[in-house]
């Protein structure tokens, strides 16, 4: 299962990145991104989230 970051609800704060047990997901100037390639689909990330910005691809 592949995760994505809604880019109009991510503030940036990188809370996701900072429990992703892979570092799959990178910061850009606006938002994060999820290599799904690396990711493993633990979900860590969707949990952590304040505003729910990442959700199944």
């Amino acid at each position: 299962m592949a995760y994505k970051i809604d880019e109009n609800k991510c503030t940036n704060c990188g809370k996701c990145a900072e429990v992703c047990p892979v570092e799959a997901i990178s910061k850009g100037e606006k938002n994060h991104t999820i290599d799904e390639e690396t990711c493993v689909s633990c979900g860590q990330c969707v949990d952590e989230c304040p505003v729910e910005a990442i959700s199944e691809a």
